[in-house]
């Protein structure tokens, strides 16, 4: 396909391809900006123009099970949902180099610094540039539908997709996720754009040390996973006013902000 003018309806076709695997949500990010990113490799972004977001959506009634742990049901949804991402990845990669763009899947959850908890790329991070969500105070990407609901995970391709960019940040002055952190983590600092370091919005040892030495101790969980601040956000909740409709892929007809750096 390198050869031939793409269709002007390719990035669309893709996208639909993407939500007939399994996905919720799909936006594209433009990969230059992302190279100010903490990347593993530092070059990761270099043979690459543009890193599709990918996400799905986690039940609500998982959710409504967590007072003040995680649940082993919470624990189960939450690993079923990466398997899940990492296939819809692995076959998007697959669809996008039999066009003859040479595509990387990332793991939607792979630390590759244990220490510091880093991995290859921050999906939130694309997710954001992707129009998906925009970073809360948590910093977990809020989707205005599913809210922080969700599980993402990146493609980077060669592929010319046309660009999607970030939406407004709606938190406003809402502070229900740090109220409901068991740790005091969340500083309910909020921004317009995005955080340029965790430190900014989080305590970040505190949930760390919540999540390793308590809650990945917990039976039949197993995973530093939490919940708390997640179930919190009115944004996704069943019936709340702050659910909002919103077509599957979300990207198409975001709001541009082509200098926002993550």
């Amino acid at each position: 396909m390198k050869g031939n003018r793409l269709r002007d309806d390719y990035t669309e076709r893709i996208k639909g391809k993407i939500i007939g695997l399994g996905a919720d949500l799909v936006g594209v990010a433009d990969a230059e900006p992302l190279k100010a990113l903490r990347l593993n490799p530092a070059n990761l972004l270099d043979p690459f123009s543009r890193a599709i977001s990918v996400a799905v959506r986690l039940p609500t009634a998982v959710f409504e099970e967590i007072l003040d742990r995680p649940t082993p049901n919470y624990s189960t949804v939450y690993q079923t949902a990466n398997r899940i991402l990492d296939e819809i990845a692995f076959r998007t990669a697959a669809m996008l180099e039999d066009d003859d763009f040479p595509s990387l899947p990332i793991a939607a959850s792979q630390l590759l610094d244990t220490k510091k908890w880093y991995g290859a790329i921050s999906h939130k991070a694309v997710g954001r540039m992707a129009g998906l969500g925009w970073q809360g105070k948590s910093l977990l990407l809020v989707n205005p539908r599913y809210g922080p609901r969700i599980r993402l995970v990146t493609v980077l391709t060669s592929a010319p997709l046309k660009i999607d960019g970030p939406i407004k940040n709606r938190c406003g002055r809402c502070t229900m996720c740090q109220e409901a952190c068991p740790v005091g983590a969340i500083k309910g600092v909020g921004t317009q754009g995005h955080y340029t370091r965790r430190s900014e919005a989080l305590y970040f040892s505190r949930c760390v040390e919540k999540l390793v030495d308590e809650f990945s101790k917990l039976p039949n969980v197993g995973a530093p996973i939490c919940g708390i601040c997640i179930k919190a956000c009115p944004f996704g909740q069943k019936g709340s006013k702050k659910e909002q409709g919103q077509d599957k892929q979300v990207g198409k007809g975001a709001v541009s902000d082509e200098k926002a750096c993550l």
